[in-house]
């Protein structure tokens, strides 16, 4: 498994700003740094804004070694051009939401592409893919196996974040360090994200990140909830040396 110590996460796109030099737009997109891999995960709505924020954030898109693309939708697929345009030898882990003939191309342009099902699997070693949940919108949530528990990675979380919580841990038989990402709660009423906060509390993460499509009420209720265990996102949050 990985050292928490040697993982470093950057959210590079989001519409909540974190740095006050870099540009929010609708979308969400983390830099993920580890000792076996650089991953890219998800590429915001807008490939300018995402290389910029990048370059003031000194993350280099040719450093890249896979592109995990948690599903379909524009703002988390609309900077994989800009990606592909200055680094044609990324793997892709694509969702199978995707049409067939945007995988067809996306095959000639890089260098391999993997379409995830249902299934969870390993994409690397000891790196994760829930596999595609969920029914109107199927979504793929990415975990990372370190040596302090599961770091969880969500675009909107679809499917449901308890649900994604609960099939990471199901997976892996650990619990979770960090749940971080979308947990798209931004139109539910206070009862469901009550309920939701109460749910992911009881499974003891040690850390959350709520972010992207959460919801300015849901993030202040998690952020009272879970107090010294809230981290707040937005665009230039890095998360490493665990935690800060």
């Amino acid at each position: 498994m990985i050292k928490n110590s040697d993982i470093t996460m950057t959210i590079v796109f989001d519409n909540y700003p974190f740095q006050d030099d870099l540009k929010t737009l609708w979308g969400f997109s983390c830099y993920i740094e580890t000792p076996q891999k650089t991953i890219l995960f998800d590429t915001g709505s807008n490939g300018r804004v995402l290389l910029e924020n990048m370059q003031k954030l000194k993350k280099d898109v040719q450093k890249i070694d896979a592109l995990f693309l948690s599903h379909h939708h524009w703002d988390h697929t609309g900077g994989l051009d800009s990606v592909i345009e200055l680094n044609s030898g990324i793997d892709i882990i694509a969702p199978s939401s995707l049409s067939k003939l945007w995988i067809k191309d996306l095959k000639s342009m890089v260098n391999r592409v993997t379409v995830v099902d249902e299934n969870g699997f390993a994409v690397f070693d000891d790196i994760y893919t829930t596999g595609m949940m969920g029914d109107e919108v199927t979504e793929q949530s990415l975990i990372i196996d370190s040596d302090e528990g599961l770091i969880v990675i969500t675009g909107c979380a679809h499917s449901g974040i308890v649900e994604i919580a609960k099939r990471a841990q199901l997976m892996l038989d650990k619990k979770i360090a960090l749940l971080m990402g979308g947990f798209h709660l931004m139109h539910e009423d206070e009862a469901k994200i009550n309920r939701v906060i109460s749910e992911l509390k009881e499974m003891d993460i040690d850390y959350i990140c709520p972010t992207h499509c959460t919801g300015d009420k849901a993030i202040d209720k998690f952020r009272h909830t879970f107090t010294n265990r809230f981290i707040a996102g937005g665009a230039g949050k890095i998360i490493g040396e665990w935690v800060n």
